[in-house]
């Protein structure tokens, strides 16, 4: 996967508009190009390819934990709210406050944590397992939508287009400053996560079985939890939300390791492939280029209907 990964890079690095030779985009890399293919390389497409990396490896871990957590193939931010939540405090610090990208951050950081600490209340400390979260995370899911659509209409309309442009998941225009804030997220918040990856994989084994091999259960469940969140406000922040990298992403890592666990490293690479790839084929694959939001819903709609079928095959086998 991270070859992959690397030749996907290397490809979004070179093509375009205004095509660069590989060893130029090195040279750019290092400082010393010409000026031409050191803007294109360093101003244009570097910042949006490592925005593009980190947000779906954040993504990607944050899917994989909260899967694990819930014991649930649909437990990822995308069906059990937070990323709706995220998305609503990064819509209303934009409309409200007319917020930059340190703002935007704080509100989707916000609004993470909030519909995180609804959900939960609601759900109860037994409903994290089985099919309650993900009903529950639906339904707060649809009130946010119906509230992000009333901000929208009630907002300025330089406003509200800036905030449809950020909302259906757009890599474009981003600068270094993104990349920063996105960087220093998953540089905190993964090996918080990955110092839990063993207790979660006890966990799996259910509560009693952790319990009985020494595990923490509430600090196994609350520790990585809070931390995914994290992770999905800081890529939402950035990037807007990208749909369903979160759910796709630990489901094949899964099924190309086939190692039982959290699989949390694996999950940020496919998560960061998914999104690189995804974000080329908005900018190549039609004459329009298209935010990568769009691509991602596509994709991962086919790919929600495919689990769904198999889950259900499963079950009668």
């Amino acid at each position: 996967m991270a070859v992959i990964l690397l030749v996907a890079s290397a490809f979004t690095l070179t093509t375009g508009d205004f095509a660069v030779p590989i060893g130029d985009v090195v040279t750019a890399i290092v400082g010393d190009a010409p000026p031409a293919a050191e803007f294109v390389v360093n101003t244009l497409r570097l910042p949006r390819l490592l925005v593009g990396i980190l947000a779906g490896a954040g993504l990607g871990v944050a899917g994989a934990v909260m899967q694990s957590l819930s014991r649930n193939a649909l437990g990822s931010p995308d069906m059990i709210g937070f990323s709706m939540g995220a998305a609503t405090g990064g819509i209303a610090a934009i409309l409200l406050t007319a917020s930059g990208t340190v703002g935007t951050s704080i509100g989707a950081a916000v609004g993470g944590f909030a519909t995180a600490l609804v959900i939960l209340l609601l759900v109860g400390r037994h409903g994290l397992n089985g099919y309650r979260l993900v009903l529950v995370g639906v339904g707060i899911s649809t009130v946010l939508m119906a509230v992000n659509g009333y901000m929208l209409t009630r907002a300025i309309l330089g406003d509200a287009q800036r905030a449809v442009a950020w909302q259906v998941g757009n890599l474009s225009g981003r600068n270094w400053e993104h990349v920063t804030l996105v960087a220093v997220a998953v540089a905190v918040l993964v090996p918080v996560i990955l110092i839990f990856n063993r207790r979660m994989s006890m966990l799996e084994l259910g509560d009693d079985t952790a319990t009985a091999l020494g595990v923490g259960v509430l600090a196994t469940r609350l520790v990585p939890l809070l931390a995914s969140i994290g992770l999905v406000a800081a890529a939402i922040s950035m990037a807007g939300p990208i749909p369903f990298v979160a759910l796709a992403g630990p489901h094949l890592a899964r099924r190309l390791t086939r190692h039982p666990g959290p699989n949390v490293l694996p999950a940020a690479v496919m998560g960061a492939l998914l999104t690189v790839a995804s974000d080329f084929a908005a900018q190549h694959a039609l004459p329009v280029q298209l935010p990568v939001g769009i691509v991602t819903s596509v994709v991962g709609g086919v790919y929600l209907v495919a689990l769904l079928i198999v889950q259900r095959r499963s079950r009668r086998a």
